[in-house]
């Protein structure tokens, strides 16, 4: 397995959950890290935790790491070079990928595992300044 750089992110995010015929809601892009998938079941919307309503079904407290690409389509591993230490450490994750790389979620009260598990496989890893 690759060893890479990781960065975390500032901030924390939640997964939000709307109805598949949803519009794309206006506080969910207002800048930074921001996911948006559609499929015939859902409209998932990943964003700072902060502009998230109330009302809106979510699961929150998650930080982000980017690992730092870009990557190659051909490559193989990236991802289950992070997924996998993080498995055997018991921490689980919400993943997304973009055309340039990877990012890798984890609720904020297992930040501290996820990086010494990362650091210990391998990873450089970058704390936000």
């Amino acid at each position: 397995m690759p060893s890479l750089r990781l960065a975390v992110l500032s901030g924390r995010f939640a997964v939000c959950r709307l109805p598949a015929d949803a519009a794309v809601p206006a506080w969910a892009d207002a800048g930074g890290f921001v996911s948006v998938t559609r499929t015939a079941h859902e409209l998932s919307v990943l964003c700072a935790e902060e502009r998230v309503p109330a009302d809106v079904r979510s699961e929150a407290g998650f930080r982000a790491l980017m690992l730092e690409g870009p990557f190659d389509f051909s490559a193989v591993g990236i991802l289950a070079s992070v997924a996998s230490p993080l498995a055997e450490g018991g921490v689980s994750l919400f993943a997304v990928s973009t055309f340039d790389t990877d990012y890798v979620l984890v609720k904020d009260e297992r930040l501290a595992d996820a990086l010494r598990v990362l650091a210990a496989a391998g990873h450089a890893i970058s704390l936000p300044s």
